[in-house]
């Protein structure tokens, strides 16, 4: 501002200066040019909120160990599509184990529920099979069963051997209870009928640590053949016995031979039997034998005392009733004899009542065999039991239960609460004892004495020989000649029988005409025969003509 004076020297200097000049303010305007970054701003903002609002879950998952985990570069995937990524690695607090930490999509939270199961592929051997060879190139990465569970979760503990199932495969499972392991493993297979249907997908020791526990899945639809009184047994290897029954070798496939499994079978054929429920617990036997065997609720012990040898004999021996198994051995013992100063070989064998009840059609099946039969009574009737040889290859040897009528008297025992029944040697014995009789008569005769009159009778015979060759060498020198002569004078003899016996040799006319001649003379007596019957009184008036 200029300060206006009125001193007139300072007029001129006023005239000389510009004047200022008042102007209004002009309001602002925005310009096009800033409408570009605020759109562009708008936009990140909202791809901000969308990625926030479209980001999935956080969750961490613990390993023993991080082989092939690398974060950034690991994925996570469900049916071999992308559900997230590995975000970072790390050493839990207690060192005991590997924090993976991932991130998962927005898609895939429903997912995450408590029994959802996560582990790494890498190539993999096991089982006999070959999984995740396509790691070696792409690299490892973590694989996902989402769970059935509707409890969420975000913890996670991965698995180090990745599942034989996922949680979506129809079917059911079941578990075995077994005394050993056997040869089987995690993904040894499972056969109904040589079908393979199912495999072990878990074991475990049970609580006591005496057996253990094998969890088996069926797949859908086998799996409505498991019923509540379905049989499973180890169909492991080659399963070669030998036993009183002989030798015997039973395997299922190749694959079993190698791998070991298990097969089932029901020994009811009902075909509206309902399926075991899952979880169902069932015992898994040795072989099919054992496995198929009725179950017996009526047992009878039986205690047998033998003065014979019982090698061969062993615990789980059959015991036979003419050819059908009716129980089995369960202990073999020792006793001493104090009145024949001797030992008694002590056999405890079970009877199963009940496998003759169902083959019999006269007895009552609802009342108990020992109620119904006295065992006393079949003692005193010729009932023994006998060992006997299963099989001469392998010597084995079983209990034989028969009546024998020929028998010594005997009755039925009692001692420890066991009935005692009465034995008999078996047939080698016997045999064995027969062949030692034999040979005590063979050492009693004189063999000397009788090997010398056989020395002198073969010596005699040698005499008797010579005379004869000596003999027929004299019949060849001297009598053959004459011999001979007398067999052509024979040949000679008869050549001329022979002449005189054809049918046109004289003799032969002769005899003919001789013939004819005797024809005609007994048909002229048989005429004089007739006439006299007819005319008796011609013997003395004589032969009268014809009356006209």
């Amino acid at each position: 501002m200029i300060d206006k004076r009125d001193d007139a020297p300072d007029e001129p200097v006023q005239q000389a200066l510009p004047q200022a000049r008042l102007e209004e303010r002009r309001r602002w305007s925005p310009s096009l040019v800033w409408l570009i970054p605020v759109v562009a701003a708008l936009i990140g903002g909202y791809l901000t909120v969308q990625a926030i609002l479209s980001r999935g879950p956080t969750i961490t998952i613990a390993f023993r160990n991080a082989e092939g985990l690398e974060a950034g570069k690991t994925r996570i995937k469900y049916r071999d599509v992308d559900i997230g990524e590995v975000t970072s690695v790390k050493v839990s607090e207690d060192r005991k184990s590997i924090i993976a930490t991932a991130q998962i999509s927005k898609e895939a939270e429903p997912y995450l529920t408590s029994d959802s199961r996560f582990w790494i592929v890498r190539p993999r051997i096991a089982g006999g099979s070959v999984s995740g060879l396509g790691t070696l190139l792409s690299g490892a990465y973590i694989g996902m069963d989402a769970g059935r569970s509707k409890t969420s979760s975000q913890r996670f503990n991965g698995l180090e051997v990745p599942p034989i199932i996922t949680g979506d495969l129809p079917g059911r499972q079941f578990v075995l209870k077994s005394a050993d392991l056997g040869s089987l493993d995690i993904g040894a297979p499972v056969y109904f009928r040589r079908v393979p249907v199912g495999q072990v997908v878990a074991y475990a020791l049970d609580k006591s640590g005496q057996g253990l526990d094998l969890t088996v899945f069926i797949n859908a639809p086998y799996d409505r053949f498991v019923v509540p009184d379905t049989r499973f047994w180890h169909a492991s290897g080659v399963d070669l016995s030998v036993s009183a029954n002989g030798l015997k070798v039973n395997t299922q496939s190749l694959t079993a031979i190698a791998l070991g499994g298990i097969a089932f079978e029901s020994p009811s054929s009902d075909e509206n039997a309902q399926p075991a429920a899952a979880g169902a617990v069932f015992g898994l036997a040795e072989t099919r034998d054992v496995a198929m065997r009725t179950a017996d609720h009526e047992v009878y012990p039986i205690r047998l005392k033998f003065q014979q040898s019982v090698r061969g004999l062993s615990v789980g021996a059959p015991v036979d009733f003419r050819g059908i198994v009716i129980g089995e051995v369960t202990a073999i013992g020792l006793e001493q004899d104090k009145a024949r100063k001797d030992f008694n070989m002590l056999v405890d064998v079970r009877i199963f009542p009940s496998r003759l009840l169902a083959m019999s059609s006269n007895l009552d099946k609802e009342r108990s065999l020992r109620q119904q039969l006295s065992l006393k009574q079949m003692v005193a009737n010729g009932l023994r039991a006998q060992l006997r040889s299963g099989s001469l290859i392998t010597g084995q040897l079983f209990v034989a239960l028969d009546f024998f009528r020929n028998a010594r008297p005997a009755q039925l025992g009692h001692e420890q609460n066991m009935d005692v029944m009465p034995t008999i040697p078996g047939d080698l014995e016997e045999l064995q004892a027969m062949m030692q009789r034999i040979a005590h008569k063979l050492d009693k005769m004189p063999l000397e004495s009788i090997s010398a009159g056989l020395d002198q009778s073969v010596h005699e015979l040698r005499g008797m020989l010579a005379a004869t060759r000596q003999l027929m060498g004299n019949i060849d020198d001297k009598m053959l000649p004459q011999a001979t002569q007398t067999l052509d004078k024979l040949q000679k003899t008869l050549d001329d029988t022979q002449q005189v016996l054809q049918a046109d040799s004289p003799l032969q006319q002769d005899m003919r005409n001789a013939a004819l001649e005797v024809s005609e003379t007994a048909r002229s007596v048989r005429a004089l025969v007739d006439y006299l019957d007819r005319h008796p009184e011609a013997l003395i008036r004589g032969k009268q003509g014809d009356a006209r």
